[in-house]
């Protein structure tokens, strides 16, 4: 999973649903995409790194994956792409998961009429809510109408997509590879870790990974209610219990949860101590399920549930809802992704002071954070002429210009007057009409963005907090060792697979069955394709190291 559920809510802010059935026509016959491991085959170069210039943050950024921070905007935008990307006579279809709201038709939407216009193309956007995501990229993967371009986003394991993206998109080693990515200079400031996160299809470069922080998300909290109800940093399990149950008074919920959050399972998980979904080490992968940390986190909090700290629409509230919730103080707390920082700085309004929690201290155990895949997660192209092909990679190029450039500021922020104004320390701050027509419902990063900076504009403060956060929870990360690996069964069954671990965490937390029955379900998950995964994982992994 690692995912955006966690970045969803865990993370990120919102996610996924009822699996689809397994996807047969990515190609043609059963066999999909064909093989799609990258043991035995001569793997391209990953793209040669080239670090783009940028201005000296105010806080310094670290080896280990804290992220540069900026208090302020900078003062001169360079340009970063000297010609457009088309010559403003082509049109070009893309899709990607959204966590907002239907975007104004672009005949109504000056965003949207800018980017296309700085581009020198006509984009035409489908965007498809987070929880139609499984459903909808089930019934475009089966037929013949495809996008140009797709973004596989959002952390969903979709049936066959390895097989599928082999099949009908686009083979872009011969234009990624090595140095061969210089002729895009702002793809080639993608780090490496992105590209590792990705991964290669039959030692192929078929994607290109949409960066993020190697932080995967955060339970963002109230502070101020956190703080009256006794929250400390780095207090005892068992005290933040306490804590919960005394900040869910009068009507209130400490821990806000939704339909694609499953209760935060994957934070309190790490935090008791169990792997980051895979761990690969001495010749075995064990999975997290599994483990006595994941049964224990399990107990804690179906125990914050009986308590009255979760929301009791956990179940059936949607992401997009809860956020609603967590800003009017509803609920005091929800795990979201590091993404959605900025949007839910702007959405509490200063009604509180938004931070992040760090992890509870479980007897006996050293918790540990997940870290990120690197990317929230990949776009690619349909198969077409190089030409074609060399316009995709040119759109995505000015998508990549760095903080600090002309383009990064009109596709975050928009047109000046219009969707942002400077305030008086300089900081581009949304207009009303910026918060509507915005990259957030009408996600242009989630095609390809730049390497993300801790900069939050009219919020420099937040900017401190969470740069200082990051420095004590860096350390603490530990990767997830499938990411980047191919497993016929994980990419077969993958969907099933995951659909029964969150029906099972529901189940377990909401109640509906005893922490016994968590036996039953991780065995059921190891014959639905567990068990095989674990070992096409394994052989991937020895054959790469």
């Amino acid at each position: 999973m690692s995912r955006r559920t966690l970045l969803r809510s865990i993370a990120v802010g919102g996610a996924a649903l009822a699996a689809p059935s397994a996807l047969t026509a990515c190609s043609t016959g059963s066999s999909g995409g064909g093989n799609v491991s990258n043991a035995g085959k001569k793997a391209v170069p990953w793209p040669a790194y080239a670090p783009a210039e940028g201005p000296k943050p105010d806080l310094a950024p670290s080896t280990a994956g804290v992220q540069a921070g900026y208090t302020r905007y900078p003062g001169e935008l360079v340009t970063s792409v000297a010609e457009k990307p088309g010559d403003g006579k082509q049109k070009i279809r893309v899709m990607t998961i959204t966590y907002g709201t239907p975007p104004k038709p672009v005949g109504r939407n000056e965003y949207w009429q800018a980017v296309n216009e700085a581009l020198g193309v006509e984009v035409e956007f489908t965007v498809v809510p987070d929880a139609d995501f499984r459903a909808k990229m089930s019934t475009l993967m089966s037929g013949d109408d495809l996008p140009d371009m797709i973004n596989f986003g959002g952390g969903y394991v979709l049936p066959r997509e390895s097989q599928f993206v082999k099949s009908r998109c686009e083979d872009l080693s011969d234009h990624l590879s090595g140095d061969a990515v210089k002729d895009y200079p702002n793809l080639a400031n993608i780090p490496t870790y992105a590209w590792e996160g990705m991964g290669r299809i039959a030692g192929r470069i078929h994607g290109l990974p949409i960066e993020r922080a190697k932080v995967q998300g955060a339970m963002f909290i109230n502070r101020e209610a956190f703080d009256r109800a006794g929250y400390r940093p780095g207090m005892s399990a068992t005290d933040f219990r306490a804590m919960a149950k005394e900040a869910s008074r009068g009507r209130k919920s400490a821990l806000g949860a939704s339909t694609v959050g499953f209760y935060g399972y994957l934070y309190h998980a790490m935090w008791h101590g169990a792997p980051n979904q895979w761990r690969i080490e001495n010749g075995k992968a064990t999975d997290m399920y599994g483990t006595d940390a994941f049964k224990a986190a399990l107990e804690y909090m179906a125990a914050l549930r009986k308590d009255g700290s979760y929301n009791a629409d956990a179940t059936s509230v949607s992401q997009v809802d809860l956020k609603t919730q967590f800003y009017n103080g509803s609920v005091r707390s929800m795990t979201d992704g590091w993404g959605a920082v900025i949007s839910n700085a702007q959405g509490i309004k200063d009604e509180f002071t938004l931070d992040v929690a760090e992890p509870y201290a479980v007897d006996g155990t050293t918790p540990v954070y997940q870290q990120n895949r690197g990317c929230f997660g990949y776009t690619v192209i349909k198969k077409a002429s190089k030409e074609r092909v060399r316009l995709m990679l040119r759109v995505l190029n000015w998508l990549a210009s760095p903080f600090g450039s002309k383009e990064y500021e009109l596709m975050h922020y928009g047109v000046e007057g219009t969707h942002f104004t400077y305030d008086k320390s300089g900081d581009p701050v949304a207009t009303e009409t910026g918060l509507i027509d915005s990259r957030t419902n009408l996600p242009f990063p989630y095609l390809m963005d730049a390497p993300q900076p801790l900069y939050f504009p009219g919020f420099p403060d937040l900017t401190k907090r969470l740069h200082a956060w990051e420095e004590k929870v860096v350390p603490l990360l530990v990767r997830d060792d499938h990411w980047g690996l191919m497993s016929d069964t994980y990419n077969r069954q993958g969907a099933t697979m995951q659909q029964i671990i969150e029906d099972g965490v529901t189940a377990v937390v909401s109640g509906r069955k005893n922490l016994s029955a968590w036996d039953a379900v991780h065995r059921k998950w190891r014959a639905q394709g567990g068990e095989r995964a674990a070992e096409e994982f394994l052989k991937e992994y020895e054959a790469a190291h």
